[in-house]
């Protein structure tokens, strides 16, 4: 999915991606507040659905790092992680080719 954005994307757009602000270590996410919760959307419902329909099974918590990575691999270059100071929930990639 992300391949194709990268090609239907002009080379001077933006791609504007939210996701849930989780890391691929579990390890940083244990003093998240509602780190418990994001693991049990992950194992429950977004892994689930995900391996149910073909994919690759990353869940809620595949984490910024994994994300900027998976980002890199599709093309893009620039990548800027963004949060809001009200939200606890999700983070914002403003992508750039």
């Amino acid at each position: 999915m992300l391949r194709g954005i990268y090609r239907a994307l002009k080379p001077d757009g933006v791609f504007l991606m939210q996701d849930i602000d989780s890391s691929s270590e579990l390890h940083k996410n244990l003093e998240n507040p509602i780190g418990t919760f994001l693991y049990t959307i992950s194992y429950m419902h977004c892994m689930t659905v995900s391996l149910a329909q073909g994919g690759a099974g990353l869940g809620t918590c595949w984490g910024v790092e994994l994300a900027q990575k998976m980002l890199g691999e599709a093309g893009f270059r620039h990548v800027d992680v963004q949060r809001l100071e009200h939200d606890i929930f999700n983070c914002y990639f403003v992508i750039q080719k």
